[in-house]
């Protein structure tokens, strides 16, 4: 995210307008597939209308609590406000992964008592707007997202996608109620369930990692570890830590350089490896300690590595 004063009115603009945009799709979805699945009597539709009603409450949260983000460090946050992304996309995945088993249970209910479903067009043009609702705001929420990065709107731009996947389960339930078999709306139903759960659970995921300070992949490792030894100054790395504080990267590292040389020089070498990290992809902020070479005072060298 950009970190200037005009960059960070535009991203917040940008999230906000994403984050409404998924406000009003997932109200018209409701709307849309909740009037013609209680009308005609359509778990499936119903199901999918209050799988967007769950998605409405995380959409809601993203608006209010996930602009925080944006909010410049102050005394009570000298790092910034940058989890409270993975915070807000935390929520919404556990959202949606609780509402998920809700319709589970609600589906198997419709396959163990039965089901009084009447077929008519107006379920298959519900889910018909439906779908093309959520592409849109699927669309819209990720161009907004390939500048600002945000894990809270790439969850929501997720579960557009899945809302899609989802309806359709469910165009293949009032199908089969047409052709004589209403047994197939419960098991549409069924069917978007597991998928939802599954998705809020892997959105829960992957979250957790940025909240808890994880460590990226061995592969991200390599990568630091080859931009510090490229430098001709560096004898040696050592004392490595590279964990997300929120989405982005942080980097400590011990480096090895020579002793003897002056005190400016090691500062502008210091100065050059931190720009050198902070360049490399998903990395936020870097921290470098320069050693002088062959003092064995490290407890970790990746020379081994």
């Amino acid at each position: 995210m950009a970190t200037d004063g005009a960059g960070i009115t535009s991203s917040r603009s940008g999230f906000a307008r994403a984050s409404w945009a998924n406000v009003l799709g997932n109200v018209l979805k409701i709307v849309a597939e909740g009037a013609a699945g209680l009308a005609f009597g359509s778990v499936a539709l119903l199901a999918d209308a209050a799988h967007s009603l769950a998605d409405l409450v995380a959409s809601v949260v993203v608006l209010v609590w996930g602009q925080s983000a944006f909010d410049e460090p102050d005394a009570t946050h000298p790092h910034g406000h940058d989890r409270i992304e993975p915070l807000t996309a935390l929520f919404v995945g556990a959202v949606i992964a609780l509402l998920g088993l809700n319709l589970l249970y609600r589906s198997v209910e419709g396959l163990v008592t039965g089901t009084e479903i009447e077929f008519s067009v107006l379920l298959l043009a519900a889910l018909g707007f439906a779908i093309v609702d959520m592409y849109l705001v699927y669309r819209y929420t990720v161009g907004v997202n390939e500048h600002l990065q945000s894990p809270a709107l790439a969850a929501l731009a997720r579960d557009c996608l899945n809302d899609i996947y989802t309806s359709i389960a469910a165009i293949a339930g009032v199908l089969g109620v047409l052709s004589g078999h209403p047994v197939l709306d419960p098991v549409a139903g069924g069917l978007v369930s597991l998928l939802v759960v599954y998705q809020g659970v892997e959105i829960g995921k992957e979250n957790v990692d940025y909240l808890i300070g994880a460590a990226p992949d061995p592969e991200k490792r390599g990568q630091i570890t080859g931009a510090l030894r490229r430098h001709s100054a560096v004898e040696g790395v050592h004392d490595l830590a590279v964990f997300y504080d929120g989405t982005a990267l942080e980097v400590e590292v011990h480096v090895e350089v020579d002793g003897d040389m002056p005190f400016r020089e090691a500062h502008d070498i210091e100065s050059e490896l931190v720009d050198r990290l902070r360049g490399i992809e998903d990395v936020g902020d870097a921290h470098v300690h320069l050693d002088p070479s062959g003092i064995g005072e490290w407890k970790e060298s990746t020379d081994a590595s």
